[in-house]
């Protein structure tokens, strides 16, 4: 499993190289965020390239590879965040991110009543930081 690893390692690291080159493509105008369009996905892109160059530093010899219903709960989370990830500009950011954090909180702890709470309370405290202390411009609900 050493071999493939450290192939994946390569993968994610040309990868981030390429995320990196087209961030900085990016053309930023008078009025940015202050994260901006470059920073976040050159942050993004340090990260990946980082997390790949430790997998092909230190391969796992014998990984242990989820079965029966830990991959049917990785599947449904990567579907859960793909489909944020096509929600949050239609809907806005509040409704999208209270139903995958609530599905996600769900699945870690499959309490309704909690899932509940945790979506809502992170979409609002989420919304908040994003908004007001780190000053991104999203809109919290459509046509707003």
């Amino acid at each position: 499993m050493t071999l493939n690893d450290r192939t994946f390692g390569a993968v994610v690291v040309l990868g981030a190289v390429a995320y990196a080159a087209a961030a900085l493509q990016l053309q930023t105008g008078f009025m940015t965020d202050p994260v901006g369009s470059k920073t976040f996905p050159l942050i993004v892109a340090g990260v990946c390239a980082l997390c790949g160059l430790v997998m092909m530093a230190r391969p796992d010899d014998a990984p242990d590879w989820p079965m029966g219903k830990t991959l049917l709960s990785l599947l449904v989370s990567v579907a859960v965040l793909a489909g944020y990830a096509y929600a949050i500009k239609p809907l806005g950011f509040m409704i999208p991110t209270a139903i995958a954090a609530g599905v996600l909180s769900y699945q870690i702890e499959p309490k309704a009543k909690g899932a509940v709470i945790a979506g809502l309370g992170l979409s609002v405290g989420l919304f908040v930081i994003f908004k007001f202390v780190l000053g991104l411009g999203l809109t919290a609900f459509p046509g707003l």
